[in-house]
C-alpha cells in the first residue's frame, strides 16, 4: 500500500493543556485565527460578542458552573476559558479530493463518541501507522485533543489529517455517495471481521466502549462486522480493537 503525501504539519508549544482564560485574552484568541479545541462558558454569564464569534468559527461552547471552572484553574477566568488546539482540523472533502488525486485507495477511520484522551491518542497512532488518510472525529462528544492526546500518540496527530465534523452522519453519507464502503466494527456485529474486502475504498467506524455505535451509523453500514475472541473476556479496548482492524486492512492491501 503506498504511503500517502501529507505535508508535515507541526504543532504550536501552547503550555498548560493549551488554556487560555478571561474575557479579553479569549476574544483576541478567537480573532487570531487559531484553531479553537473548546470554550467553556460560566452558566449564568452571556458574553454575547464571544458566543457571536464562536458560532461563526464553528467552536464547540459548553456552559457548565463555575466549580467545573474552579477546578480547572483557580486564577481570575472571568467565567470563562478556551483550550486551543494543538493541532489544525482539515475538512473531509479535502482530504478525500487529495487522495483520490494522489490516485491512492482510501482508508479513513471514523470515532462516535470516544472520549478518553489516552484511547483517543493511541487509536490516531495506529492509524497513522497503518496508512489511514483521515481521523473522523464529532464537533462534540469526542476526546478534547491536548497535550495528554499528543503525547500518547507518540506525535501521529502531528502527521495524521482529523477531519472535525458537526454531524459524522452526514459525513457518512457524503463518504458513501462518494463510492466508499463502511464498515462498523463491534462486538454485536453479524460477520467476521476477515471475510470484508479491504481493499476498497473504506471508512471503518469504532464505537465508544460505553455504548458502541450509534444506531443511526450502524443502519448506514455496508458492513457492521466482530474480532474474534477466543479467550474468556468478552471484549477488548477500543484502541486494541482499532488496531486489529486497520490492520487486516493493512494485510489485505499490501498482498494486492
Amino acid at each position: 500500500m503506498e504511503k500517502r503525501r501529507y505535508p508535515v504539519r507541526k504543532s504550536p508549544s501552547i503550555p498548560k493543556s493549551d488554556m487560555v482564560f478571561g474575557v479579553q485574552s479569549v476574544m483576541e484568541t478567537l480573532r487570531s485565527g487559531k484553531e479553537i479545541e473548546r470554550l467553556l462558558i460560566q452558566k449564568d454569564q452571556a458574553f454575547p460578542e464571544i458566543q457571536k464569534l464562536a458560532i461563526e468559527m464553528q467552536v464547540p461552547v459548553s456552559k457548565v458552573p463555575i466549580e467545573k471552572l474552579q477546578r480547572i484553574t483557580r486564577k481570575n477566568h472571568q467565567g470563562i476559558i478556551c483550550f486551543v488546539s494543538p493541532i489544525r482540523y482539515v475538512p473531509i472533502h479535502n482530504v478525500l479530493t487529495q487522495v483520490f488525486e494522489d490516485g491512492q485507495t482510501p482508508l479513513f477511520l471514523m470515532l462516535d463518541r470516544i472520549t478518553d484522551v489516552r484511547n483517543f491518542g493511541a487509536i490516531a497512532r495506529s492509524a497513522e501507522c497503518a496508512g489511514s488518510q483521515a481521523l473522523i472525529v464529532p464537533f462534540k462528544g469526542g476526546a478534547q485533543i491536548n497535550s495528554d492526546a499528543m503525547k500518547t500518540s507518540s506525535g501521529a496527530l502531528n502527521y495524521l489529517p482529523v477531519s472535525r465534523e458537526g454531524s459524522i452522519l452526514d459525513t457518512l453519507h457524503y463518504l458513501r455517495d462518494s463510492g466508499m464502503q463502511v464498515v462498523a466494527c463491534t462486538e454485536k456485529g453479524e460477520g467476521n471481521l476477515y471475510e470484508v474486502d479491504f481493499t476498497l475504498p473504506t471508512v471503518i467506524i469504532m464505537g465508544s466502549e460505553e455504548d458502541g455505535i450509534s444506531e443511526q451509523l450502524l443502519k448506514l453500514s455496508d458492513h457492521t462486522v466482530r474480532i474474534p475472541l477466543m479467550g474468556q473476556v468478552e471484549s477488548l479496548n477500543v484502541s486494541a480493537a482499532t488496531a486489529i482492524i486497520l490492520y487486516e486492512a493493512v494485510r489485505q492491501r499490501s498482498t494486492n
